[in-house]
């Protein structure tokens, strides 16, 4: 297969990227190599993929690319994604993950894709207490970042509705793993903590995150490009929810480092307490669970974050992070 990916050097993406020229597909990586995007993360590939330094945005650019590839399917990872920088500055996500998408929905209406498969969040539902969200739970998000996502989400369905493109959307819950951008909270830990820094943690850290293993989510979204439903939603999630004040703790055990170096902050405005998916839909159509426990995920990324191999890879990354 032919495959066009947004976001190919990001996080997330850029292990979907390495996952598919490893199952021998042609891959097309088209990127705007923000703060959070970096090549490095396909270094073990390289030279097995062509890349567009491309900002999804401009839609003359991201026509051409449609033009002359030709792709049969895309897989839109490319987005902004941090939370705290979306209270900062809501534009950029506004910029990037609405009109950006709207631009791809657009190039592929004009073109002959077979599927398209945009990558949404968990955040697009908002917070709950108690219980699960299921595919069909009404959106209600809280930041400037999931409402950018939700508006999204939305404009590809209505894209599906009208145009009748072949898209399917994907809400992972909170990916964690090697290669993650220090601004998340498992990287942030991991780093101050190196360092022997105080780490900063909201509130009381009571806030309750559903955690996936990078490999895990992209091998999801490999078997929902190749087997899902066009039209359909497919939640994510691993079923493994611990509170952050105790993800905390974790890291800070398997770095042998005291407790001590955690500092409470000021809590994020609009903080959500909970998220937490019901994912049996991906379970039952298409025989998917997550098989990565997370006492074994994240003692794989704290390893892979101490290891000499990328010591200065990581220096590098995150000497580009803004950490408060």
């Amino acid at each position: 297969m032919k495959l066009l990916v947004t976001g190919g050097a990001g996080f997330i993406g850029s292990e979907f990227v390495r996952q598919g020229i490893t199952k021998r597909h042609k891959i097309i990586v088209v990127d705007k190599l923000t703060y959070a995007g970096d090549l490095k993360r396909l270094e073990e590939v390289k030279e097995r993929y062509k890349f567009y330094k491309t900002d999804i945005c401009d839609k003359k650019e991201i026509a051409a690319i449609f033009r002359k590839e030709k792709p049969e399917a895309v897989v839109h990872f490319a987005a902004e994604t941090h939370v705290d920088r979306s209270i900062e500055d809501a534009a950029p996500f506004i910029e990037t993950n609405f009109k950006g998408t709207q631009i791809m929905l657009d190039c592929v209406k004009e073109s002959h894709i077979e599927r398209f498969v945009h990558i949404s969040t968990d955040e697009v539902y908002g917070e709950i207490r108690n219980g699960k969200f299921n595919e069909s739970s009404p959106f209600n998000p809280n930041s400037p970042y999931s409402v950018s996502k939700a508006a999204a989400d939305m404009l590809v369905r209505a894209y599906h509705r009208t145009y009748g493109l072949p898209v399917i959307i994907v809400r992972p819950c909170n990916n964690y793993g090697p290669w993650q951008f220090p601004e998340k909270l498992i990287p942030v830990v991991i780093k101050q903590a190196l360092n022997n820094k105080k780490v900063p943690v909201y509130a009381k850290g009571r806030n309750v995150r559903e955690w996936l293993y990078v490999t895990d989510c992209c091998e999801a979204i490999w078997l929902v490009l190749k087997r899902g439903k066009i039209g359909e939603a497919y939640n994510i999630g691993s079923g493994q929810e611990r509170r952050n004040i105790d993800t905390v703790k974790a890291i800070l055990s398997l770095l042998s480092k005291p407790q001590s170096l955690i500092e409470f902050v000021k809590d994020r405005p609009g903080h959500d307490i909970r998220y937490s998916l019901e994912s049996s839909k991906i379970k039952k159509e298409l025989g998917w669970t997550a098989k990565t426990k997370f006492s074994r995920g994240i003692k794989n990324t704290v390893e892979w974050y101490k290891k000499d191999l990328f010591s200065k890879v990581c220096q590098r990354v995150w000497s580009k992070a803004s950490l408060k």
